[in-house]
């Protein structure tokens, strides 16, 4: 009530002063308001001339500060002054620096003008003095009298606050303004780094939303004030003339996004949290209008949804209050205050109230109020959060203290049941681990019965091989016998003859000659030749089966040794030569191969596994024509591996088949034909070499076993 009794006060005690008729300056020690001596017209064409204006019809002027309204026109003021003082220097102000275009014409002898040209369209360093509002310099004469006239344009709400004093006079008023502004933006300062420093602290976005506020709020008033164009951007007539309605904006956004932040309207109002939510997307839609240059049409608009704005977040705010949110209170008072001034600003610029100190400054006194309060308001947040904190401590407290007593009943319980699940979980290991025990012996077994089997395929092999030569050497002893008989016969009848001389013994030597041809000793010495001949050929086949023997078993070389994969292919064929039918072609397509670093033992036992199989998968054909095992060996340089490859013309496999093939105990025989171990043991052994073995079949189309190893295992292991 008190602050309104003292509005009234001084809108009705307030007035400037005022002036009638012509413009008399006397007194050097007076600030005079001019503004009800202008004398007014409206170029609606805006292309007159001031020497074309002189002919139009003035009204005079009314108003102690003339409001020119937001129009597209160009407006001309024409007034005469005459100087009764002692100085000839003095100086005209318009305080409204947010004109765009304004003009002081001086009336010369002979019809003649000069003028200067000032306004926000123009660059700041052009204005002949320093300061942002417009001030003309005049140069009169004591008792001499000029005439005037003055062009103004402006796309938005244009007044003309006018003064006519002296420079010392013009910058002790402005001297006055300046410090009270400074004042103001200081509080701004403050409150921006105070709430600045909040946030650093409880990291609560509202406090940061809060800063861009303040930091709008001051902007738009230094803008309102000239103060931006002067200090920030004196050369950028661009923003100069687009930020009386881009910082309004900035600052409606800013706003709006506080007001959803400090009153949680999210929570406590959901409907007012989406009704700000379109007031933010109505302040965007004003930079349409904006960039377009449509420059009047944004001003309107952005003041339509600035008023619009401002009722819904009044409405917002009091519903808000009714839920018991304290803060709600704090901005309800706050934007009460903000909201006054803002009507004290609008109904000076439209005249409704007069153009003084107090109207001049309200805005800015209520802006830091509004931000004052709000900055308390936001403090004491954090007393309420604490009072929450402490309250949910609290209440966590009791409810821990009612867990804990229910944890302990409950441990009584599960103890219990642990200890008879224990138990059951002990009774059950011990069960598991003698059936663990017994699939490990039975593993044991199986692996046994397969070596047994390999060994016992092998053993047969031998025997077989060493059977046909000792063959040859059986049947051949008793025709040798039988002719060495005969030649020791006849050698001991040489040895008769010998005892005796020849020429007494002529009917012996006849004998001799005639038992020589009953024997045929040419035959004979034929036929031991060819006995020798075939001894000697079952030995060599006795030799080569207990080489390819001692090959492919690798007894003395337990250890890695570098080996000819030849020879190990080779000596296995020679073992499993009895079980390759002969309508089976052996086809070997060696690469020349260096010597591989192995376990040669080993390595030989997947080659036997793998042609035995190729030759059992040869044999299941239904219908066997000619059929062929084909053994290839390469030699991979850029990868440092060799690979072997075992591709038969079997029966092939399906993929299902083939994805199984390694898994021990897996088998495609009947039962009690195979352990299903041989190519896992395979693919153990190979994974020992660190190398690789790969299948490709497909049923009726035989398979392919590739199998690749590096040339230095011992490399491999150490990495």
């Amino acid at each position: 009530m008190r602050f309104f009794f003292l509005l009234i006060i001084l809108v009705f005690t307030g007035g400037a002063s005022r002036a009638g008729g012509p413009i008399v300056y006397s007194d050097e020690a007076k600030l005079m308001h001019i503004g009800k001596s202008l004398e007014l017209y409206v170029d609606k064409t805006n292309k007159l001339t001031v020497e074309q204006v002189q002919d139009q019809v003035f009204k005079p002027s009314e108003q102690d500060v003339p409001n020119l309204m937001i129009t597209p026109y160009t407006h001309w003021a024409r007034f005469s002054i005459t100087n009764h003082s002692k100085t000839e220097k003095l100086q005209l102000e318009i305080e409204y620096p947010t004109i765009d275009e304004i003009t002081l014409y001086e009336q010369q002898p002979g019809d003649q003008f000069t003028s200067l040209q000032l306004g926000s369209m123009k660059r700041y360093d052009l204005r002949p003095i320093d300061h942002q509002n417009y001030i003309f310099p005049l140069q009169i004469k004591p008792g001499e009298t000029k005439h005037f006239y003055l062009s103004v344009r402006a796309d938005e709400q244009a007044q003309l606050p006018i003064y006519l004093s002296t420079e010392t006079y013009i910058n002790e008023k402005n001297s006055q303004r300046n410090f009270i502004f400074g004042i103001y933006i200081g509080i701004i300062l403050v409150m921006a780094f105070y709430n600045l420093f909040i946030y650093l602290t409880t990291r609560d976005s509202s406090y940061l939303v809060y800063v861009a506020y303040i930091i709008c709020v001051g902007l738009t008033q230094a803008s309102q004030q000239g103060y931006t164009f002067r200090f920030l951007y004196p050369d950028n007539v661009w923003l100069v003339k687009h930020d009386t309605v881009f910082i309004p904006i900035l600052n409606g956004i800013t706003a709006a996004l506080f007001i959803q932040s400090f009153l949680h309207s999210k929570e406590r109002y959901p409907l007012g949290h989406k009704m700000l939510h379109v007031v933010t997307i109505f302040y965007l839609l004003c930079f349409i209008p904006m960039f377009l240059d449509a420059y009047m049409v944004a001003q309107v608009w952005v003041q339509v949804v600035a008023m619009s704005g401002a009722l819904i977040a009044i409405f917002v705010g009091i519903v808000v209050n009714r839920t018991g949110f304290t803060p709600a209170r704090y901005f309800l008072i706050a934007w009460g205050i903000f909201l006054t001034s803002v009507m004290i600003f609008v109904m000076r610029n439209f005249n409704f109230l007069p153009y003084n100190d107090f109207t001049y400054y309200a805005l800015q006194v209520g802006s830091a109020a509004e931000v004052t309060l709000l900055s308390f308001a936001l403090a004491n947040k954090i007393n309420i959060y604490r009072k929450e904190k402490d309250a949910s401590a609290a209440l966590a407290l009791q409810v821990s203290q009612e867990n804990e007593q229910l944890v302990r009943e409950q441990n009584v319980v599960l103890e219990a049941k642990v200890q008879e699940r224990t138990e059951e979980l002990q009774s059950s290991n011990k069960e598991l681990n003698k059936v663990l025990s017994n699939l490990k012996s039975a593993q044991t077994q199986l692996v046994e019965a397969e070596k047994m089997a390999s060994l016992g395929q092998l053993t047969a092999g031998i025997a077989h091989e060493i059977n046909n030569p000792i063959n040859f050497v059986t049947s051949n002893i008793k025709p040798l016998k039988l002719d060495f008989a005969d030649i020791k016969m006849l050698l001991r009848k040489y040895e008769e003859i010998e005892t005796i001389s020849p020429d007494k013994f002529p009917q012996q030597l006849q004998e001799i000659q005639r038992f020589k041809q009953e024997i045929d000793i040419e035959y004979v010495h034929n036929e031991i030749e060819s006995l020798i001949t075939g001894i000697e050929d079952g030995a060599s086949r006795t030799a080569e089966i207990v080489r390819g023997l001692r090959t492919f078993s690798r007894l003395d070389e337990s250890d890695l040794k570098s080996v000819d994969l030849h020879e190990g292919l080779n000596s296995t064929l020679v073992l499993l030569r009895n079980t390759i039918p002969q309508h089976i072609n052996i086809i070997r397509d060696y690469g020349e191969l260096p010597k591989v670093e192995c376990y040669a033992g080993k390595l030989n036992q997947v080659f036997l596994n793998i042609i035995n199989n190729a030759l059992n998968a040869i044999k299941m054909k239904p219908e066997q024509g000619d059929e062929s095992l084909t053994i290839s060996t390469r030699l991979h340089k850029d990868a440092n591996q060799v690979s072997v490859s075992i591709k038969d013309s079997g029966i092939g496999m399906t993929d299902k088949v083939k994805e199984k093939i390694f898994d021990p105990f897996f088998t495609t025989k009947d039962v009690g034909e195979g352990t299903g171990l041989g190519l896992s043991i395979v693919f153990s052994i190979i994974e020992k070499h660190h190398g690789k073995i790969l299948v490709e079949s497909a049923p009726g189309k035989g398979a392919e076993f590739i199998i690749y190893l590096p040339l230095n295992i011992s490399n491999h292991s150490s990495q």
